[in-house]
C-alpha cells in the first residue's frame, strides 16, 4: 500500500509510537506528541 497525502494528513497522536509504512520501505513514524518523522528502512 503506499503512504499518500491524504494518509500523512489523517495520522493522528497516539500513547505510543507508531508507523505507517508503503510497499517500498517508506514509512512515518508519528510521536505521541503529534509530529511526523519520515524515514526509510535498508
Amino acid at each position: 500500500m503506499a503512504l499518500t497525502d491524504t494518509a500523512i494528513k489523517n495520522a493522528k497522536a497516539r500513547d505510543r509510537i507508531y508507523r505507517l509504512h508503503d510497499e517500498r520501505g517508506l514509512y512515518l513514524e508519528v510521536a505521541p506528541q503529534g509530529e511526523p518523522s519520515r524515514s526509510v528502512s535498508v
